[in-house]
């Protein structure tokens, strides 16, 4: 059975944590530091830290925005349900938003009413590793909180070719900061189904130094059991390293999957085509129902499952479908088939010959 995940541990990875535990460095370290420096190299930013998990970086960032409590806290309903529970434990009101069908991101329109409703912070999901086309939603004069978990290291496309000096007319689409850097902070999950796996924990992000300034503050002060120890950085660290090469056979694969399903009934989410998005897995909008694709795909030896099962929506389904039309629809509807770099020629062909046939 080709399973849905595959985190993709090579030997590289494997050598690398071997070495920490061979050396007893196995708490936070040296190997933290290290990881920052790497991710610091690819996405230019001012300052970061490594945390045991996405919840504790959240945490870390609303406290750096020092809001009130009771403060709304808008989030997608297709965001991970550790966001809603930890906005919650900090005594703050989610304000779940829905999103747009073809993309699955939460669109302009929705955030500026979510404002007039009150919210004063928006945590902005890359669902899927899609970034939205322009840059416009981190100028509303909210706090925006980006999770890149799985975008990261994808960009941004230029609002206009004068922001770039690489712009040219022979090449008028270059491409403009990476994800997580239009925000005030960035969360770049690394947990076991992540882009970037350091098989827990997670990079907090200040892209500026006024931000980073406040974050530091924070840093210094935390108890080491919030701190990424080193055995994960280790991980985390060669996962970064390794991301270019990973990606392109990512999206190697992700092309041919497009193709299989182009004369299908079922459609996959619209994105921008190059860096402009990372390939997360390949999420498959259906225009029949999930059961029948999920069993057709497990006759063929390959696991289907749905892409948001641990979503906002789905944890809240009865409270939130009849406000978040389009994420309950997406998660009753979008299927994920298995992407990622460890999938073999042979394995790819099978998957391609299910796409092209589903039901």
């Amino acid at each position: 059975m080709i399973q849905t995940y595959s985190s993709t541990i090579r030997r590289k990875e494997m050598e690398s944590v071997l070495t920490c535990m061979v050396d007893e460095k196995i708490g936070p370290g040296e190997m933290n530091v290290r990881l920052i420096q790497s991710a610091k190299e690819i996405m230019h930013f001012d300052g970061a830290i490594a945390l045991r998990s996405p919840s504790i970086a959240l945490q870390y960032a609303l406290n750096a925005l020092d809001l009130q409590e009771g403060s709304k806290i808008m989030l997608s309903a297709l965001a991970p349900s550790w966001q809603i529970i930890t906005v919650e434990r900090l005594g703050y009101v989610p304000l779940v938003l829905d999103v747009l069908e073809e993309n699955g991101l939460v669109p302009i329109d929705i955030v500026k009413k979510g404002m007039e409703d009150g919210g004063k912070v928006l945590i902005f999901t890359e669902s899927m590793g899609i970034l939205p086309t322009s840059k416009e939603l981190f100028s509303l004069g909210i706090p925006v909180i980006e999770d890149i978990s799985q975008s990261a290291f994808a960009c941004y496309p230029l609002d206009s070719p004068q922001d770039s000096d690489s712009a040219s007319e022979e090449n008028p689409t270059q491409l403009g900061p990476r994800a997580g850097m239009c925000g005030l902070y960035s969360i770049m999950g690394m947990e076991d189904k992540d882009v970037i796996t350091a098989g827990g924990g997670a990079m907090l992000i200040a892209p500026s130094r006024r931000e980073w300034i406040v974050l530091k503050h924070l840093y210094e002060e935390a108890p080491s059991t919030d701190i990424m120890p080193d055995m994960n950085s280790a991980l985390a660290f060669v996962e970064v390293k390794e991301y270019s090469k990973n990606e392109e056979i990512r999206k190697g694969l992700f092309t041919a999957f497009s193709r299989a399903v182009m004369a299908g009934r079922h459609k996959t989410y619209i994105r921008q085509e190059g860096n402009a998005s990372t390939a997360y897995s390949f999420p498959l909008v259906l225009n029949s129902g999930f059961k029948d694709v999920k069993s057709y795909a497990q006759k063929k030896g390959i696991e289907v499952r749905q892409a948001y099962e641990n979503s906002i929506i789905a944890l809240r389904q009865e409270a939130l479908s009849s406000s978040c039309l389009c994420a309950n629809s997406l998660l009753l509807r979008c299927a994920l088939f298995p992407l990622y770099p460890r999938l073999g020629q042979k394995d790819a062909e099978r998957i391609v010959k299910v796409l092209a046939s589903l039901p």
